[in-house]
């Protein structure tokens, strides 16, 4: 079986979203909770098949701590790692021989980029955005917006 058609045939049978965007490129849908939506690009190259999900922009404030904890944490990953680019967004990144390419595998690769985007999310966001979120709190506070899509930063907002 071609390595798209085990793709297609993966993704099809574990319910995912996905749009075929050319016979070498699928991206992929992968639902989360504190990170609501994980776009996951996989693209199959000449020997390998390239893992690529953007989880968030460059930070605002303290990258280098955002940074260090994305190193800490890379030996914990299976089959991606975190990177960045040129302008410090934050991807996670990994490349499956070709070879390797199965549906158990895709679904390992792929869980564990789900489960580190999700599980992360909040922290990055709380290291790279601190300021940001306590400032968008406050002002909701002060005009009496709605704080529903900020509840998961509650404690670390109102932290003074």
């Amino acid at each position: 079986m071609a390595i798209a058609e085990v793709i297609v045939s993966a993704l099809t049978d574990r319910e995912l979203q996905f749009e075929q965007l050319s016979d070498e490129q699928f991206a992929v849908q992968l639902p989360g909770e504190k990170r609501l939506k994980t776009t996951c690009l996989l693209t199959i190259g000449e020997h390998a098949l390239a893992v690529e999900a953007f989880v968030m922009r460059a930070p605002d404030e303290n990258d280098e701590a955002v940074y260090r904890w994305l190193l800490q944490h890379n030996s914990k990953l299976y089959g991606v790692a975190w990177s960045i680019d040129v302008t410090g967004d934050v991807y996670l990144t990994g490349r499956l021989p070709l070879a390797a390419v199965s549906a158990d595998e895709l679904d390992r690769v792929l869980g564990a980029v789900l489960q580190a985007a999700d599980d992360s999310f909040n922290t990055l966001l709380q290291l790279g955005f601190g300021a940001a979120i306590k400032r968008e709190w406050d002002w909701r506070v002060k005009t009496g917006e709605s704080l529903a899509n900020l509840q998961a930063f509650a404690e670390f907002a109102q932290r003074r």
